[in-house]
């Protein structure tokens, strides 16, 4: 299983970036889709996190932060509005599938997202 995430860049304060993650899995039928991120120096957050037909967000991105998927397209997005430089991190998807008895987890390469001041 595959994941690709893209949609990163440097955009300046008040800016907005879509992050999008490519599934080669149905992501219909996975347990909890996330975004997470780490910045340098820090250890890995969990923004958002969709399970159950709940999204959950950090306290950090909400109102300024929408998860989305696209069952058809296997397809996971971050929209990311009114960007601050603490937002400023590495962005990773990540997937959990429950397949029989066994749970896998997948994570994507991370996609750079850079706000400056």
């Amino acid at each position: 299983v595959q994941l690709q995430a893209s949609g990163g860049g440097l955009v300046q304060t008040g800016g907005s970036l879509r992050l999008s993650c490519a599934a080669s899995r149905s992501i219909f039928s996975s347990d909890a889709m996330s975004w997470y991120r780490q910045a340098p120096g820090k250890q890995r957050e969990l923004v958002a996190r969709f399970s159950s037909g709940t999204i959950n967000y950090v306290e950090s991105v909400k109102d300024r932060f929408t998860f989305s998927a696209d069952n058809a397209k296997n397809m996971m997005y971050l929209q990311m509005n009114n960007l601050i430089p603490e937002d400023t991190a590495v962005y990773y998807c990540h997937v959990r599938w429950t397949v029989g008895l066994r749970t896998e987890e997948y994570r994507g390469r991370g996609t750079q997202v850079t706000v400056s001041s």
